[in-house]
């Protein structure tokens, strides 16, 4: 008896919490109904047809389904035009949608752009062999070390050029002239003393400038009057050493490149910039560069614009001049540059607002809360990340500035969707053809027994098509495709072309 009361007990049990949560879900549900308002009923067959209740739909027998208020809160009471898009708040923030307001920009801004540091042209020196001959050593002569102007970086062994040494000897011995440094009659370089010896001498020192002999060490066979065992090569100016293609014991040729040599004491900056944008900057203009590590600034000046156009991004070199104190600006480092820009005053959005497809450019302006249409424009100078709007907005007007092109896909199908429907012309069609009298447009053709417009592909993919006498009708539902199959004479009787007026 125990047994039994507490098995009676556990039922009840049972069936209480069973009660309690379908009382549960039921107030959730009401309360979720009631949060959205349903506005009225649809047919998903036939969007046209309306209901202000719950059912089915007359003519096909299909449930009807319903439209909240909320999700036609952004949509206009009135019919949207071409092209109109309504987008809720919600769906907005989704997918990234943001606005901002048409500004009017006054002619000053700064322009800015990315730099590379490159040594100037005229200050890179090539350090070249004059004669054939083989290297014997090299001192600190690695790519990057920062040398002075006549630093020895390497000795090399050429026979021309100590041919030529021993002739310019001879020829300041036979000069008449000054004493040495041992009372010895010798003549100081230059010596001057006759036209004849002065020839002679000359041409064999520029003969030895020729083999690559420096000016020192000529000086240096003058003074001691001994001949040299090498040839050093020395660095003609202070600065870094770009390249290097010598090592003890190579052979070269003549005009083999020892070698590049940058004083970079004062480098170039270049930077892209496009072509409306070149415009607007003058020579002369005086620009600031930062280092983007350090935040160090120098101040540099627009030299020229160069024509070359890159092929690549279709820029244009920007070329500015800047001094290089204690060497900070190294080639191939990138640095900021800020350039002041006078342009003329005017309308202006932000470039991500703009779609341009070549033969217009067009933006979305918001009509309305969540409402927007596409407005072709005139654009007029473009600057950084601004556009000049010369014609097809106002100041305070709110265009599409993020996710622009999820608004102008939306638009396109919109724009597809309300296009008027074209009728046919009549035709007599043969009957190997699927449709015959039946009226098509874009896929769409009239359900045989109701007259509706549906979607031809979507019946035949529902199997609610019927063939008779070699034409094919289409149905919204298997109940118009039985009430067409039980009465055919009826309906064609009624419309014998095979569609209803």
């Amino acid at each position: 008896m125990k047994k039994v009361l507490a098995a009676v007990l556990v039922g009840l049990l049972m069936l209480m919490s069973y009660v309690a949560g379908r009382k549960h879900v039921s107030r959730a549900t009401t309360a979720g109904a009631s949060a959205r308002r349903v506005l009225y009923w649809v047919d998903p067959m036939h969007p046209d047809y309306k209901s202000d209740h719950a059912g089915v739909a007359p003519d096909c027998g299909m449930q009807l389904e319903p439209v909240y208020a909320d999700a036609a809160s952004t949509q206009s009471s009135q019919p949207m035009a071409p092209g109109q898009v309504g987008i809720d708040i919600e769906k907005q923030q989704m997918f990234g949608i943001h606005v901002a307001a048409v500004e009017k920009s006054s002619g000053a801004h700064t322009l800015r752009v990315l730099g590379r540091v490159t040594p100037e042209d005229m200050r890179v020196y090539k350090v070249d062999s004059g004669m054939d001959g083989f290297v014997r050593e090299t001192l600190h002569d690695s790519v990057g070390e920062l040398v002075k102007k006549d630093e020895k970086l390497a000795t090399c062994y050429g026979a021309d050029a100590l041919s030529i040494a021993s002739g310019f000897l001879a020829a300041t011995a036979a000069m008449p002239g000054a004493t040495g440094k041992d009372g010895s009659r010798t003549v100081p370089f230059p010596g001057a003393v006759s036209k004849q010896g002065v020839s002679s001498v000359q041409g064999y020192t520029d003969r030895l400038r020729n083999l690559g002999v420096s000016e020192t060490q000529i000086r240096q066979m003058a003074e001691t009057r001994q001949l040299p065992e090498t040839i050093d090569v020395l660095s003609p100016v202070d600065g870094f050493i770009l390249s290097r293609n010598i090592s003890p014991g190579v052979h070269f040729d003549r005009g083999m490149e020892f070698y590049r040599i940058a004083d970079l004491s004062q480098v170039w900056i270049v930077a892209d910039v496009y072509g409306a944008e070149a415009e607007s900057v003058r020579p002369g203009t005086v620009a600031r560069v930062s280092l983007p590590d350090s935040g160090r600034t120098f101040t540099a000046r627009v030299s020229n614009v160069l024509p070359q156009v890159d092929p690549a991004t279709r820029t244009l070199k920007l070329r500015l001049e800047v001094d290089n104190p204690g060497y900070a600006l190294r080639p191939e480092m990138f640095v900021n540059v800020e350039l002041p820009v006078s342009l003329p005053s005017g309308l202006t959005i932000p470039a991500d607002a703009l779609i341009d497809s070549g033969r217009e450019q067009r933006v979305f302006v918001e009509r309305s809360s969540g409402v927007f249409e596409p407005r072709q424009v005139q654009v007029g100078w473009r600057l950084g990340d601004r556009i000049e709007i010369v014609k097809g907005l106002s100041e305070g007007e709110q265009v599409v500035t993020a996710g622009t092109f999820l608004v102008d896909s939306e638009s396109r199908l919109k724009s597809v969707k309300t296009q008027p429907e074209r009728q046919p012309e009549p035709a007599v069609a043969p009957k190997s053809q699927a449709v015959p009298g039946v009226a098509l447009n874009g896929g769409k053709v009239k359900d045989a027994a109701c007259g509706m417009m549906i979607d031809a592909a979507r019946a035949e993919k529902e199997g609610h098509t019927l063939s008779r006498n070699g034409v094919t009708y289409y149905f919204c539902s298997e109940s118009c495709k039985k009430k067409f199959s039980s009465q055919p004479e009826h309906y064609l009787a009624a419309n014998p072309s095979g569609h209803h007026s």
